[in-house]
């Protein structure tokens, strides 16, 4: 699995926002969908919300594409 550290300025990210910042999607469209179909884990359960906040110390995973994103920032 790739390992990929996202570093924030901000308190949060949305993750759709995040999955576009990434460069996992390449629209809102597909990160929407991504996260709508529960394609998408944080901390390890499933997140379907995708304005769900995540902070620093979070762990965002895609199975599907074997990539674990570690979220540090502000």
């Amino acid at each position: 699995m790739e390992h990929r550290i996202i570093e924030i300025s901000t308190e949060f990210i949305k993750l759709d926002s995040l999955l576009k910042f990434a460069g996992i999607a390449a629209v809102g469209g597909e990160a929407k969908f991504m996260v709508t179909s529960g394609a998408v884990l944080v901390n390890g359960e499933v997140c379907t919300m995708r304005g769900k906040k995540i902070r620093s110390g979070d762990i965002v995973t895609i199975p599907c594409d074997s990539i674990e994103l570690e979220v540090r920032g502000a």
